[in-house]
């Protein structure tokens, strides 16, 4: 059974067409990477399933229909996502960035005062991210990586249960992006993760599936071998191959999807 389950979903600004008829299913504790070139219509969608834009279709989550709610009710469905530049309050310190995020209708002051201990699911979700001896460093005090990992870990306080993240590891270093791959595995082993991403090598090593996604609309899908050796995908990331022919070998043993990902 599908986690999530899109059917016909379409984005259009000003008469352009962002999305262009979308048919995804994602199944429940799932690791599923969105490729494509730029503009290919990747974030439009994650977009449309959090109720930023507009959309026409269905999108359903657990069997819920989400199009036509709001961006909070959405949330509160389990639905928590993360943008390309980290959203965390840089003045307050880990702890209380948690804290925050776990406590929907708790007062401000209730939630920032100091405590004689720490609330179980921010202990959890310190630990599950790595922060735990951060927790009273400031947010802003933070290596970019350890940044992007907090905002997770601002997802796992909500009891997110499908996680939308986009270019988590965009500007990160070696070991981050390979902590960052590692903690992904370890937060879908209870729930549903899609990773919006042009890094071909992080997909490659930690993507359980994977949707290519071209001018709007699902090219397409499979495992990693299976979506690197289709035709269609070759054709879009080069311009030149066809379905009777290989395309050229890429530079340094790469796979060639890896060298037009980094140029799109």
């Amino acid at each position: 059974m599908s986690e999530l389950e899109i059917r016909g979903l379409r984005v259009s600004f000003d008469g352009f067409t962002a999305v262009d008829g979308v048919d995804l299913d994602v199944r429940a504790g799932d690791l599923r990477f969105l490729i494509g070139p730029n503009g290919a219509g990747k974030t439009t969608l994650v977009d449309a399933v959090t109720g930023l834009v507009r959309a026409q279709g269905s999108v359903r989550f657990g069997g819920e229909q989400l199009l036509g709610r709001s961006v909070h009710r959405i949330a509160r469905s389990g639905v928590g996502r993360t943008f390309q530049t980290a959203t965390v309050f840089e003045e307050l310190t880990v702890l209380q960035n948690l804290d925050i995020a776990a406590g929907a209708g708790r007062s401000v002051w209730t939630m920032l005062r100091r405590r004689r201990g720490v609330p179980e699911p921010v202990a959890r979700a310190l630990t599950t991210v790595g922060l735990t001896e951060l927790a009273d460093s400031p947010a802003g005090t933070l290596a970019h990586g350890q940044k992007q990992w907090l905002e997770i870990g601002m997802l796992l306080v909500q009891d997110v249960r499908l996680l939308l993240l986009d270019e988590p590891v965009a500007g990160m270093s070696h070991d981050e992006r390979l902590a960052t791959g590692e903690l992904l595995r370890r937060i879908s082993e209870e729930r549903t993760v899609v990773v919006i991403e042009h890094d071909m090598d992080f997909m490659r090593s930690f993507a359980r599936s994977v949707s290519v996604l071209h001018a709007g609309r699902v090219l397409s899908e499979g495992t990693v071998a299976e979506v690197q050796a289709d035709p269609k995908v070759q054709q879009v990331y080069l311009g030149q191959a066809s379905a009777a022919e290989p395309p050229p070998r890429a530079a340094a043993g790469q796979a060639p999807v890896d060298a037009a990902a980094r140029e799109a």
